[in-house]
């Protein structure tokens, strides 16, 4: 269509097709949107799965040292949730550096901020964070997960609304005089 347009001259042909390509990558992407909404929700369930199993391997992999990525991202978790280990400040007790430092403690990232004088020693729980950090990383992921939904529906909804328009000013086009070209016959103004 578009391709007779632009051979015979006909330009009403080639908006014809520009059009209807548009039309189509608009439908492309609001039914790309509705899959990233569908899938968004239904895969929120399984975000609890793979953070266990994630965090599972990182804490038992935690060394302590400064360099190590995964041990700067357990101590940063835990600084900025507020949370000790996977369940609780006892899930220490069941890692390799646990064992290897012999020192009955905690890594220090689970110190409240309140306490001045911790040393993420066990035998003062209170001046350690009580909860879990698997929790939190979960419902700090869903949140973000549910605000990519809100996002995208918000998105959909307005592309409706501007192809709905679209169509109400097309309809109206034909039949409405108010849209009728300015110069009429041979004279021009």
């Amino acid at each position: 269509m578009g391709q007779c347009g632009i051979t015979s001259s006909k330009t009403v042909l080639v908006f014809l097709n520009l059009i209807f390509w548009f039309v189509i990558i608009l439908l492309l992407v609001f039914v790309t949107e509705v899959v990233v909404v569908v899938l968004g929700y239904v895969y929120r369930a399984k975000v609890e799965n793979e953070v266990d199993r994630s965090i599972q391997k990182v804490y038992k992999t935690y060394n302590g040292t400064n360099p190590d990525a995964a041990s700067r991202a357990i101590d940063y978790v835990q600084r900025q949730l507020h949370c000790c280990g996977i369940h609780n400040y006892s899930d220490w007790e069941n890692t390799d550096w646990f064992k290897e430092t012999k020192n009955q403690s905690v890594p220090l990232s689970c110190c409240r901020e309140t306490a001045s004088s911790c040393n993420g020693s066990l035998a003062h729980p209170s001046n350690l964070y009580a909860e879990g950090c698997e929790a939190l990383v979960v419902k700090k992921l869903q949140e973000i997960m549910m605000h990519v939904i809100w996002a995208a529906l918000a998105f959909a909804a307005i592309q409706l609304l501007g192809m709905l328009c679209a169509c109400i000013v097309l309809c109206r086009r034909s039949r409405d005089p108010a849209y009728e070209l300015l110069i009429t016959g041979g004279t021009y103004a």
